[in-house]
């Protein structure tokens, strides 16, 4: 048994497979998610787990090279919007693209991880970096 980590067994094995340059999606509760992609859904119940949870412990594991929001959340949700982007160095790349596109985006994500988040806009697609 595991003592700490990911005991999601899922969600550890997306990670432990995402490649250089492969994307998954952190999501709120009610981002669609395409039927094409893995779905790993840990929501519980409103705001269990918490988005930001969620992304801290991906980010703990995954080496992000760059970040796709939506351009919405600049003003629909400014403080999540810090909130993420106070997780990230200055030399990521953010992107920003509307909400519309942003969902047609997921379908070329290797997964979906859904929180119970019901912040608006809380979603972000990561795109895995390398480590050297």
């Amino acid at each position: 048994m595991l003592k700490r980590g990911i005991l999601n067994p899922e969600m550890a094995h997306v990670l432990a497979s995402t490649g250089h340059r492969d994307s998954i999606v952190v999501t709120d509760a009610g981002l669609p998610i395409p039927q094409n992609i893995e779905r790993v859904d840990l929501a519980l119940k409103p705001f269990v787990p918490e988005f930001l949870e969620l992304l801290d412990e991906t980010l703990d594991i995954l080496e992000v090279e760059k970040i796709i929001l939506a351009e919405e959340i600049k003003t629909e949700s400014p403080e999540m919007l810090e909130k993420i982007l106070d997780r990230f160095s200055d030399e990521i790349d953010v992107e920003y693209i509307k909400h519309t596109k942003f969902k047609n985006e997921t379908k070329n994500c290797r997964a979906a991880f859904r929180s119970g988040e019901f912040t608006p806009y809380a979603n972000i697609i990561l795109i895995a970096g390398v480590v050297y």
